[in-house]
Formats: structure tokens, sequence, C-alpha cells
């Protein structure tokens, strides 16, 4: 009677690792981080110096960075090695900053004859952080104004028409404001001017992308900017101040939907009348 042969390897069957495929973390990969539960859509890939990292992304929009270990993730409940793509370029994200689908290398169009104007600089950064891209394949310019004061005479300036309409972004627009009646004075089929209900372009970003509980009440009198930043404990520097409420904006999700959707409302309008 022959024994049968003993396999070297004295560890118990159960305790043995079984291969686990490799994966790309493309971008737009959903996958679970298998030590804290985290799910969330591939962000990015990253090398550090601590080694390669991936950024996901969960339904509420919060990231999180972890290391790419081996059997590090699941997909569909099955243990996985993420590695970064082939050519360990950075991970295009899938969605551009405003949500809208994104088109990987798609050039700049040559601009459209319409035109959106926004009241001042800091309008025109935050919409073009989180709509620039949209706006480049759309051919849509935006320009800002110092103020609405002389709204009628500037649209008439610009006589939009059918082939070049006009939008305009306008703060404060609310019922018996100075800024309604100056809206009320556009007549143009061509022009429309849409406005959010909050006094100044920041107050459009969400308090809780900038850590805060609410933006504070400033008293009626009061430069409204300067009071902001006294409330905060800022410096009074205002420039300064819109830095860093800029540099907390990561996509629309860190934006009032009052101001998101009069965005896009004029990005629809000026686009919709001129032929693809």
């Amino acid at each position: 009677m022959r024994s049968r042969p003993y396999d070297p390897d004295l560890t118990p069957p159960w305790q043995k690792s079984k291969p686990v495929p490799e994966v790309p973390a493309e971008a737009g990969l959903v996958a679970e981080e298998v030590t804290t539960g985290f799910c969330g859509a591939v962000i990015r890939t990253e090398k550090t110096a601590e080694g390669p990292t991936v950024t996901l992304e969960d339904r509420f929009g919060k990231h999180r960075v972890f290391p790419l270990t081996p059997r590090g993730f699941l997909i569909d409940g099955k243990a996985v090695t993420l590695v970064r793509p082939t050519g360990s370029a950075p991970v295009r994200p899938t969605r551009t900053a405003s949500g809208s689908v994104a088109v990987p290398g798609a050039r700049a169009r040559v601009a459209r004859a319409g035109r959106i104007y926004v009241e001042g600089r800091h309008d025109a950064e935050l919409v073009e952080k989180v709509w620039g891209d949209d706006l480049r394949v759309e051919g849509v310019v935006v320009e800002y104004l110092s103020g609405v004061d002389d709204l009628p005479a500037i649209v008439a300036d610009f006589a939009p028409g059918p082939d070049a309409r006009l939008g305009v972004l306008v703060d404060h627009l609310v019922p018996g404001s100075k800024e309604s009646r100056i809206a009320a004075a556009v007549t143009s089929e061509h022009a429309l001017v849409a406005g959010h209900p909050y006094i100044d372009v920041w107050e459009a970003v969400k308090p809780s992308a900038l850590g805060i509980r609410a933006w504070p009440a400033v008293p009626r009198g009061q430069d409204w900017k300067t009071g902001v930043c006294r409330a905060l404990g800022w410096p009074e520097n205002t420039g300064a101040a819109w830095q860093r409420i800029l540099g907390s904006v990561h996509s629309y999700k860190d934006l009032e939907p009052a101001l998101l959707g009069r965005v896009e409302e004029l990005i629809d309008f000026v686009t919709g009348g001129a032929e693809g």
C-alpha cells in the first residue's frame, strides 16, 4: 500500500490566499475599500512618495484617498487588487465640475456670437471654475460687468438677436429690489436676465463647503463682504477672503441650487438659438 505524497506547504487550505485579479482603476469604476467599507467611484490615481493612491467619491460627494494595496478593494463583492491604469497618467474624471459628462480631448469650440454677462469678477471666476469645461465645449464666453445699474443700455449696445443671444446673471434678483426693477427694463426677446436671491455670489457657496454653520447676517448699511469677514474672524481683506471661498468650491455640489439652476438656464438660453 502506497502512501499519498504530502504537499510541502503545510499552510491549512482555509488560510491560503487565492490569487485575485488586478483591475485598472479607471475613472468611474465603483469599488469598496475593504478595511473601512467606504464605497465610491474612482476619481483619480496618483503616484506619491508613500506609493500609488486612488481617490474615491461616494454618492454624497465625499472624497477619500486610499493606498493601492494588494487585495485592498472589493468590486461586486469580490476581492481585487486595483492598479494604476497603463501609462500611469492621472485618471481623468468622467464628469465635469458642473456634473456634465466630460468629453476627454474635446477642443474648445470657436466662440459663439452670444454671451453671458455676470455682475463682477468673483461671479465670473466662480462660473469658470464650475462650468468652464462646459462653456468651452459650447463656445460660450462669459464676461463680467462692473455692476448692472446701466444694464438696459448695455443690452441695447450688445444688440442681441436670434444668432447672438445674451444671458445676464444678476445678484439679489428678488421682488422689490433695485436689481428686479433694472431687469424688468430689459425687454429684448433675445436677452434673458436671470438671478439668484443672494446679496453677493459669495453667499451662493454652501456654508458646509467652508466649514461654517451659516453665512452671517450683516447689519444694513455696512459693507456686506467686510461684515462677513469681521463676523467670521477672517482678516478684513475681501480679495483674500474670496480666494479662500473659491478654493473651497470643487464642483456643483458646493453651490446652492438657486445659483445652479440660473446658470444652467442661461447656458441653455444662449446655446439654444444658434445652430450646433
